[in-house]
């Protein structure tokens, strides 16, 4: 179930690498990849520990709750997106790829998720 919604989204992210749903311990649930040299678990284990420690300071701060962020480096970027309260989308972009695209259609999915995992 989660599988086919997860290959629509890539498919709709041209350059899209990977799209993964994420639980909030990090470990992903279901992934599409195109890249299987990429080790999506540990880029998921990673990205959501620093989500956690963002998601205290901005309470702290008093600045709202995280909702998306994204990493970009050299030869990759990575796109987190909070779906429901306790899971993640995740997307791995080639460079070149459409940032915004990527971030417009991850929130676009938080919808198709957001009733199933709530």
């Amino acid at each position: 179930m989660f599988l086919e919604r997860l290959s629509s989204v890539s498919d709709r992210i041209e350059g899209a690498l990977a799209v993964s749903l994420v639980a909030a311990d990090g470990i992903p649930i279901e992934s599409v990849s195109a890249a299987p040299d990429l080790d999506l678990e540990s880029v998921a284990a990673e990205l959501v520990n620093l989500a956690r420690s963002i998601a205290k300071e901005q309470r702290e701060l008093s600045v709202g709750d995280l909702r998306q962020f994204t990493v970009a480096g050299d030869r990759l970027t990575f796109v987190l997106s909070r779906v429901a309260s306790q899971f993640w989308l995740l997307a791995a972009l080639a460079p070149g790829a459409s940032l915004g695209r990527a971030r417009f259609e991850l929130k676009r999915a938080e919808l198709l998720f957001e009733d199933e995992l709530d």
